[in-house]
């Protein structure tokens, strides 16, 4: 199970690269990109709740993948400037 899940991290940061290209950012910029997909965990949690809104994202394991990714594209970062 834990490869399969890295296996689909590796596959969104091929996603994301393949979008938006290399990115370099300043940490407070990756911050804000960060907490923004926590906030999507937050809303796919909450999703059949009474706190619940149609706009919220909903499917939770795609958006904690999503958050993995973002982390380790911050790490990847992090080893670059090392």
């Amino acid at each position: 199970m834990r490869t399969d899940v890295l296996n689909d991290i590796h596959s969104e940061r091929n996603r994301q690269t393949y979008k938006w290209g290399k990115q370099v950012h300043a940490y407070a910029v990756w911050l804000t990109i960060l907490i923004e997909e926590v906030g999507e965990v937050a809303q796919a949690i909450q999703k059949g709740s009474v706190a619940s809104k149609d706009t919220d994202a909903s499917d939770l394991y795609t958006e904690l993948i999503q958050v993995a990714a973002v982390a380790t594209a911050i790490a990847e970062q992090v080893k670059e400037n090392e």
